[in-house]
């Protein structure tokens, strides 16, 4: 109330004001005596004013620390993808309000204002890559709204989001599952509101090609509002087409059936074939070729397939160390790309380190003297940690270039509850994160080909914190270690 007197005293006193010198004359200067009471009047008013907004932002602060905020949180147990979509989405409702009421702030200078200029405040693009992540998930992993939400439930507006984004990308299946989902969360509190839902629901039905439902939630939609031509038009039309079409796909119920071997494989569903196959593999102590630093301390090597020969070597970095990267690595972090970009095909963020650091030079020696392979070509350590629904689509680590990629060292730096996993399509293998440990294989035949076996993808992180450290080590230098073939097949 304060606010708003304050600005009607402020207009009046704008439409009154005639710009005349006080100075030259006597009466102008009596009337400075009103003038004065006049600006006392606006200062109590201003002052009532800021006090008021000063109150509703304590109000605010209050119902945020009682009703939300749970303190310092370990980076490490960000582990629901649920529960993290809900933090952005929360982060960003919060931040926003508070941006709100302090920009009524009438002080000259504000400080707070200034602040929230620089702060680090989710953006729509989190929240469009947070929910499509989910989407991911599900797509590969099979899972109902419900399943996601099994630990951290959302509420209608969160749910309303992720299937707003998932609607936007043609994934109708997904979006009219969180549309039902958030329409049986719907409370008195909700932004969205009944008849969106109802709308997107009908809309999302129509285009997965499911006429009846989409004609039941069209019919919801029009009770709402019996006046509605729009409504009524496209209800006459769903029915029409209803009885040009033959069948109608169940939209309730997700495919279950995997569409390729990565999904498959990402799925855990092995090829009884290859558990065989793996079953013939063996495990042995190495010291790399009779390396010097490996001979009273040898490295645990087991193989994990043949063709390609995929190695993994077990408890090859310690926790300290893998502690002491991801400290060096979460300040300099930035969005991973691929040789197109930024793409969608990997959402992780990564940086490469330098030898500067004591435990990157001491880790780089420990994967030479384990390949006995030259590091002088070879790329900065590539330390990378995954987002929600965080992947890598396959992929081939080199792609016939000069000096290129003869091989790749991949380190686990933390374990994956659910997903997550390093796949080989082409070959049917499966290898799932164990912190400590690391897998190599040869992306490059000796003649220096391609090695097409060598497709590979890390499978989208279902629940867990994902970390990982890539050594891609090239061909020069290795004239005298890897010498090439001379055959054309390999």
């Amino acid at each position: 109330m304060a606010i708003k007197e304050l600005i009607i005293l402020v207009v009046c006193s704008l439409s009154v004001c005639t710009g005349n010198e006080f100075f030259t004359s006597t009466d102008k200067i009596s009337h400075l005596f009103e003038e004065e009471k006049f600006l006392l009047d606006a200062f109590s008013l201003y002052i009532d004013a800021e006090e008021e907004n000063v109150k509703r932002m304590k109000s605010i602060l209050l119902l945020l620390q009682l009703g939300t905020y749970t303190g310092p949180v370990d980076p490490e147990e960000i582990k629901d993808p649920a529960a993290a979509f809900k933090l952005l989405m929360r982060l960003r409702s919060e931040w926003l309000n508070i941006e709100k009421y302090t920009l009524r702030s009438l002080s000259e200078y504000n400080v707070y204002q200034t602040l929230l200029e620089y702060a680090q405040i989710p953006q729509v693009e989190d929240l469009e890559g947070a929910a499509l992540g989910l989407i991911t998930l599900q797509e590969l992993y099979k899972l109902y709204p419900h399943n996601i939400t099994k630990e951290t439930s959302l509420n209608a507006d969160e749910a309303y989001i992720i299937g707003f984004f998932a609607y936007i990308e043609d994934k109708f299946q997904h979006a009219f599952l969180w549309f039902l989902y958030s329409l049986n969360r719907l409370t008195e509190y909700s932004t969205v509101t009944e008849e969106e839902l109802l709308r997107y629901l009908s809309d999302s039905a129509y285009h997965f090609g499911s006429l009846p439902v989409a004609i039941y939630f069209r019919q919801r939609l029009l009770n709402l509002d019996p006046t509605n031509n729009e409504v009524k038009v496209q209800l006459d039309l769903y029915r029409l087409l209803r009885y040009q079409r033959k069948s109608s796909p169940d939209i309730f119920t997700l495919n279950t059936e995997s569409s390729n071997s990565y999904e498959a494989l990402c799925r855990g569903e092995i090829d009884e074939r290859t558990s065989q196959r793996q079953r013939a593999l063996s495990c042995r102590y190495s010291t790399g070729g009779g390396n010097p630093r490996l001979m009273y301390a040898p490295v645990k090597e087991e193989v994990e397939w043949d063709e390609p020969r995929i190695i993994r070597y077990h408890d090859i970095i310690s926790d300290r160390e893998i502690d002491i990267l991801k400290n060096i690595s979460r300040p300099l972090l930035s969005r991973s790309q691929t040789r197109g970009g930024v793409l969608k095909i990997r959402t992780s963020q990564s940086v490469f380190l330098e030898e500067d650091y004591p435990v990157v030079a001491g880790v780089n020696q420990r994967i030479a003297d384990i390949t006995g392979l030259s590091m002088e070509s070879a790329e900065d350590l590539h330390v990378q940690n995954y987002g929600i629904g965080g992947k890598y689509e396959p992929h081939y680590d080199e792609m016939n270039t000069e000096n290129g990629r003869i091989a790749t060292f991949l380190i686990y730096m933390s374990d994956v509850e659910i997903g997550g996993a390093t796949v080989f399509p082409e070959a049917g293998v499966a290898l799932k994160p164990k912190k400590g440990s690391a897998v190599f294989w040869y992306n490059l035949q000796k003649n220096g080909n391609v090695d097409l076996n060598t497709e590979h993808a890390g499978c989208p992180v279902l629940r867990g914190n994902k970390w990982v450290a890539n050594k891609w080590i090239h061909e020069y230098g290795q004239e005298f270690r890897r010498p090439c073939s001379l055959s054309y097949w390999k």
